[in-house]
């Protein structure tokens, strides 16, 4: 019997957005990449003047904002479409401001309070394969099948460079490479909602593989076909 829903957790560009889309595809599920919402509160405060370090501002922007994440409306090669307060801001999310500051704003309690309310009731609907970092720990903890995807830094950081790349992008392998393990080690330390894999987790190492591989090991540990 295939699981209601689905939690897919990993570090930065572990491939969660690129897998989690591609599992939703073969299960015939809703795909639902959480992490867009703590970027698009990291993009409102930018936008706002907001410093990044007042947690008490930063959090009530995430309190009053209104986030819609849809799937794509516009056929550009993104993996849904994200409004802030009705604004298109899909491309924008990846910027590299965003991955600079996103870390910080996702550690407040206040901001992922907010932000795990809405991600419950979307939950509800069922059939879905949501994608985070603490997914199956915090936000979804009786998910019927938890995934935790890894790869080594030095794999991640190619992904995100190349991805950066194919948009014009300025930085350095080695630049991505130190954001990435900068990002790990906040990620990995915050007092609320560190990353780490559910005791229950599949692991799955997506380091070489190609994403339909992955998926196929996903599958083959949670003894599921499709």
């Amino acid at each position: 019997m295939l699981p209601e829903v689905v939690a897919v957790d990993g570090p930065a560009a572990s491939g969660k957005s690129t897998i989690g889309e591609l599992l939703a595809n073969r299960l015939g599920y809703i795909y639902f990449d959480t992490g867009l919402m703590y970027r698009a509160v990291t993009w409102l405060a930018l936008d706002c003047g907001t410093p990044i370090a007042d947690e008490a501002a930063v959090t009530a922007l995430a309190e009053t904002v209104d986030i819609d994440v849809l799937p794509p409306t516009v056929a550009d090669g993104r993996q849904s479409t994200v409004l802030v307060n009705g604004q298109d801001v899909t491309w924008a999310l990846r910027e590299p401001r965003i991955n600079a500051n996103v870390s910080p704003v996702a550690a407040y309690g206040g901001v992922r309070a907010a932000m795990v309310t809405q991600q419950r009731r979307v939950a509800e609907r069922g059939q879905i394969v949501m994608v985070g970092r603490d997914i199956g720990t915090v936000v979804l903890p009786d998910a019927g099948l938890k995934v935790f995807l890894v790869a080594s830094a030095e794999e991640r950081a190619r992904r995100r460079w190349l991805e950066e790349q194919t948009r014009n992008g300025s930085r350095t392998f080695d630049e991505v490479l130190a954001e990435i393990r900068r990002r790990d080690e906040i990620d990995s330390t915050r007092p609320i909602a560190p990353l780490r894999p559910a005791d229950d987790s599949i692991i799955v190492d997506s380091t070489g593989l190609t994403p339909d591989q992955v998926v196929d090991e996903i599958l083959r540990k949670a003894g599921l076909s499709t």
